[in-house]
């Protein structure tokens, strides 16, 4: 045991479910960064598309960048014995995919 530091019998399973849901996110970001690669090369002649690219790009960053914060977030609660806290980033994510559908929708009626 290490001296000043609390050691906490911790389930595994939370620390494993946790590291899935990172994994989750991780896939969700790399799902946006190749949505906004994919609009950039294959649809050159779509007015709109460079910057619907960007959108997508950027989400997938901060997509990536999301789960990381709440993974640690989370990890540090396991370990500490209290629950993580919910957070803004799942409800940003919904609302900048929906508003990227949109944009989709329109760019592609449009263009």
């Amino acid at each position: 045991m290490n001296e000043g530091r609390r050691e906490l019998d911790v389930d595994a399973r939370f620390l494993l479910a946790n590291e899935r849901t990172l994994l989750a996110w991780v896939r969700t970001s790399l799902t946006l960064l190749a949505g906004g690669v994919a609009v950039e090369q294959l649809a050159p002649d779509l007015s709109g598309r460079t910057g619907l690219a960007v959108m997508l790009l950027v989400a997938g960053l901060a997509t990536v960048i999301a789960g990381g914060v709440r993974f640690r977030s989370a990890d540090r609660a396991i370990r500490e014995g209290r629950l993580p806290s919910n957070g803004l980033a799942p409800y940003a994510l919904v609302a900048v995919v929906a508003v990227t559908a949109i944009l989709a929708a329109v760019v592609v009626l449009v263009g």
